[in-house]
């Protein structure tokens, strides 16, 4: 993907068990993490995101709505956990 002048690239990705997504973006440098997942559409694919609920991450690390992103970071729209971890470990255990 070329990169225009004083734009970045960007990819957007969210999973589901049985689906994943990524985008690939060309966006303006200053584009914040909330501006890139509008732009990457992905809401109208996977209505159930929340972009007031979602957590996001670039590569694994939690990232505010409203942080900005550098050429080729990776935006991650996190789902809602159904168990905590720990929960889900103490009943596995207990069996």
């Amino acid at each position: 993907m070329a990169i225009k002048n004083d734009s970045i690239v960007v990819e957007v990705v969210y999973a589901l068990s049985e689906n994943q997504i990524l985008q690939r973006l060309d966006v303006p440098e200053g584009t914040t993490v909330t501006q890139a997942i509008a732009l990457s559409d992905i809401t109208t694919q996977f209505p159930e995101i929340d972009l007031t609920k979602n957590k996001f991450g670039i590569f694994g690390k939690l990232a505010k709505p409203e942080t900005i992103l550098r050429h080729q970071d990776r935006v991650e729209i996190y789902r809602p956990l159904i168990i905590d971890p720990k929960d889900a470990r103490r009943k596995r255990a207990a069996m």
